[in-house]
């Protein structure tokens, strides 16, 4: 089956992950997003094909930094498989004078979902999205720095992308709203969450719109894990140097619960793919161990809303035991935990990641 020509910018951004620039990282997390526009492009079918792990590959080719706080690229609007659903065109948002794409489905409560590093808001949420719209207004932003949205080669922290986010609400009217972040999304998510709450804001126009419903999925920000992925590789683990052959390997090894995601031509076609890049700055940024002090752990119990976290069993970046701190630290959090499935359950297990997601939502 021919590739359609959008297929390769929806893995594109998901790439970002640089290894070469980040060996010290065992497990980078933007691998996730690879994986996403892979099976979006064929959503219908219950098992990989090569078509699809090419994309796959091709999204991971160069993954600098295990945080990965998640994962995917930047996927096209018009990449469409055969029975493949289409999402609408991405709308602009004009935000400190930085242009930023966003996409706006459906009616009802509102959903803002909150992507991870190296992603974009098709490639980390382009399998639930549509159905997400059935029953709610669902709004999804290439954060700065990713997608189609503006790159622009800043100093990143988790702040700036706490003050885009609180712009782009205020900007839309937004006052009653879910939460839902994913790996560095989720960090993100948590900390808005934090400062909108106890009503931190830099001026009396720009505080935090609040909301009202929380969803962490394989989140971000705790610092022992953190501090793990900035580190030195563990004693006795020969990093890989590099974009490399085995450096593909070992990423996808990492991220997908399945074999079948480390083909030779995956290999080769990630270790192309890695030629082709956008946001290498942005995750350059992130790479920043100064990012440690915006860690959430003694934060969380500042989270007063109803808070759902849903983690992948299988995460190999960021352990299952984050997602249980998570739950513990936040009073009455709920943990859903998605079997047979690694850092992106919303790409690698949508369906069961919607049977734990909408019964919080009703």
């Amino acid at each position: 089956m021919a590739r359609k020509p959008g297929l390769q910018e929806a893995a594109l951004h998901l790439t970002k992950i640089v290894l070469d620039d980040f060996p010290n990282t065992e497990f980078p997390l933007s691998i996730v997003e690879c994986m996403n526009n892979g099976v979006a492009a064929n959503r219908t079918l219950s098992h990989p094909i090569p078509h699809w792990r090419q994309i796959v590959a091709r999204a991971c080719s160069s993954v600098m930094f295990g945080i990965v706080l998640c994962t995917v690229s930047m996927a096209s609007a018009h990449a469409v498989a055969p029975g493949e659903a289409v999402l609408p065109e991405q709308k602009t948002a004009t935000l400190f004078g930085a242009t930023i794409r966003y996409y706006e489905i459906g009616s009802g409560p509102v959903l803002v979902l909150v992507h991870g590093l190296g992603s974009s808001a098709k490639g980390d949420w382009g399998r639930i999205m549509l159905p997400l719209a059935q029953t709610h207004r669902v709004l999804a932003l290439d954060q700065l720095g990713f997608g189609n949205s503006d790159k622009p080669q800043i100093d990143f922290g988790i702040q700036t992308w706490v003050d885009f986010l609180g712009e782009f609400l205020r900007q839309k009217q937004v006052t009653d709203f879910t939460l839902i972040g994913e790996s560095l999304g989720g960090w993100i998510a948590a900390q808005y969450t934090i400062q909108a709450l106890q009503g931190v804001a830099a001026g009396p126009t720009l505080t935090l719109p609040k909301p009202s419903r929380l969803v962490l999925a394989d989140s971000a920000g705790l610092y022992a894990t953190m501090k793990k992925l900035f580190g030195p590789p563990l004693s006795g683990k020969q990093a890989v140097v590099g974009a490399s052959l085995a450096g593909e390997k070992q990423l996808l090894a990492s991220v997908f619960v399945s074999p079948s995601f480390r083909t030779d031509q995956a290999l080769r076609d990630g270790l192309a793919w890695s030629l082709s890049k956008g946001d290498s700055w942005t995750i350059h940024a992130v790479r920043n161990p100064a990012l440690l002090n915006e860690t959430v752990d003694n934060k969380l119990g500042a989270i007063t809303i109803p808070t759902l976290v849903i983690w992948g069993r299988q995460d190999a970046l960021l352990p299952l035991k984050d997602g249980r701190y998570f739950a513990s630290r936040i009073a009455g959090a709920e943990l859903k935990i998605i079997a047979d499935s690694g850092h992106a359950p919303m790409i690698e297990a949508p369906d069961a990641f919607l049977s734990a997601l909408l019964p919080f939502l009703r």
